[in-house]
């Protein structure tokens, strides 16, 4: 035994399939990602050099411009809105005395389901018709409101339905931080004199402001990337109200056979998302290691 650990052989053997297989599927798709991003291919015929053609004429399309401040929404609704929710939240499950099992099953339960389920709930919630809110809304003699067909409110609509999707998510994430402080801390405040919010506020989340930056960067890059629940419940509609970057290449390259700029599009998504992160590390998201 000790002889077959001191042979090279054996650990190239258990090395190797792995770098084989990153090669295959990660390494080669997006170097032939960058390569193709400068060409004209459209999947069938033979690719020609075009140079930044593609690049210039993303940034020149108003819709794509449209797509990219659409995501900027979503960034904006994640960081601003939906962060101070789960924490909130987070610390008011922390303290559930009975039943706080339960509640960590139900708020992450729509994390684990499918987003095509999702849209299709939330489709029919949203229903101006038959839906609970068009119902809601006509109990006070309200008119229905078509969410998901004005380009007023589709947007708000999406935004609201994929925060109910991925909060429960982070709300898990945050609370088993909340759960792993020593509870002689907390007690050694409540003792000093200080209230449920003051502990909360000055105690407890600066304790765990470094999963806090997680959920942030996370919530960042899934700002960046949506795309499914887009496709789902308005396809980008009404007349691209609702379209993100992802969205709209997933447009071209698909629907146009423009697999070239499709790629070039996903250059310059994978830069945004990549400059965001960057300068939120560098700026608010530098935490020092913690240790209770």
């Amino acid at each position: 035994m000790k002889n077959t650990l001191k042979n090279p052989a054996v650990y190239l053997m258990f090395v190797i399939p792995t770098i084989v297989l990153y090669g295959l599927f990660f390494l080669y798709p997006m170097f032939s990602s960058a390569f193709y991003a400068f060409t004209n291919w459209n999947g069938l015929e033979d690719t020609r050099f075009i140079g930044l053609d593609n690049f210039k004429t993303a940034f020149g399309d108003s819709s794509f411009r449209s797509a990219i401040l659409n995501n900027m929404y979503f960034i904006i609704f994640s960081v601003g809105l939906q962060v101070p929710v789960i924490v909130v939240f987070a610390l008011l499950i922390s303290n559930v005395k009975k039943l706080q099992g339960f509640y960590k099953t139900t708020v992450f339960m729509p994390s684990i389901l499918s987003t095509s389920v999702i849209g299709i709930l939330w489709g029919f919630i949203y229903d101006p018709d038959i839906g609970p809110i068009a119902a809601f809304l006509g109990f006070f003699g309200i008119d229905p409101i078509y969410w998901l067909a004005e380009s007023d409110w589709a947007m708000i609509a999406i935004l609201i339905t994929n925060a109910w999707q991925w909060v429960g998510f982070y709300i898990v994430l945050i609370l088993a931080a909340i759960l792993a402080i020593p509870k002689d801390i907390e007690e050694a405040a409540s003792i000093d004199g200080a209230t449920a919010p003051q502990r909360a506020w000055y105690l407890t989340v600066p304790l765990i402001k470094p999963i806090i930056s997680v959920v942030v960067m996370l919530s960042i890059a899934g700002a960046m990337r949506v795309v499914d629940i887009v496709l789902v419940m308005t396809n980008g509609g009404p007349a691209g109200s609702t379209e993100v970057m992802a969205s709209f290449m997933v447009h071209r390259a698909i629907n146009y056979g423009e697999y070239g700029y499709g790629m070039a599009l996903s250059i310059i998504i994978f830069a945004f998302a990549l400059v965001f992160t960057a300068i939120y590390q560098l700026t608010f998201g530098k935490s020092e290691r913690i240790d209770y």
